[in-house]
């Protein structure tokens, strides 16, 4: 038996896990079997995990100071960053900020006299914040993939709190579920049977239940081998 306070601890970092794993999969670095339809190919598997990945979509605009700008809290993976221009004539001002995430990079890029940044060719180092070149860029618009949260299971909206299985405690002494004290998973509903065997493998670590990791890890490869 499961108890919803055991099911709880596990929810909100087995999404997190299926969501690392959609970046896997357009990464190209392994096979996942997100998809159990064998005929899919490669461009619509793609296709599919761009479709899903949509949900977590998002565009900010960030004012900063002296180049640094400060990443948005529930930043998971950056799409693309921009200067934040105007439209004029059906055109946009804004330009493309090429993004480098090593320093010794930027340090060859700002040293040469062949690519040094302006506003028009800016560029910018991601580390633990966005510091862009050259410093005089004041504004920036953020695409980026937020970091996966919950649902409102009455209204489905979006919440700050992880998903979760709310409830109160009968007489009887049984859980019994709570819709106003529970939050969804913000994963789209084809990844339920995702989740059920990734929480399940969890438990099956942490509790040191052999037949339920194993169960889980059977099922798992079994959907890999459907997709080869």
């Amino acid at each position: 038996m499961v108890t919803p306070a055991q099911f709880n601890a596990f929810a909100g970092l087995a999404q997190t896990c299926i969501y690392n794993k959609m970046f896997d999969e357009l990464n190209g670095s392994k096979r996942l079997g997100l998809y159990k339809s064998a005929a899919i190919r490669p461009a619509d598997t793609e296709k599919k995990v761009l479709e899903d990945l949509s949900v977590f979509s998002k565009t900010s605009s960030i004012s900063g100071t002296n180049g640094s700008f400060t990443k948005p809290a529930d930043l998971g993976r950056i799409i693309s960053l921009s200067t934040f221009g105007d439209w004029m004539l059906d055109q946009t001002t804004s330009e493309n900020i090429e993004l480098i995430y090593d320093e010794e990079k930027l340090e060859r890029v700002l040293r040469s006299t062949l690519t040094v940044p302006s506003e028009d060719c800016p560029v910018a180092l991601v580390s633990s914040d966005i510091q862009v070149f050259p410093t005089s860029v004041k504004k920036v618009k953020l695409r980026y993939y937020k970091t996966p949260e919950g649902l409102s299971p009455l209204t489905g909206a979006r919440t700050s709190s992880l998903p979760k299985f709310g409830f109160n405690v009968a007489a009887n002494g049984s859980e019994v579920y709570d819709v106003v004290n529970s939050v969804d998973f913000e994963l789209p509903n084809h990844y339920t049977e995702m989740l059920v065997l990734e929480i399940a493998e969890m438990m099956g670590v942490s509790l040191r239940q052999g037949d339920l990791y194993n169960y889980a890890q059977t099922e798992e490869n079994e959907d890999k081998k459907n997709n080869q």
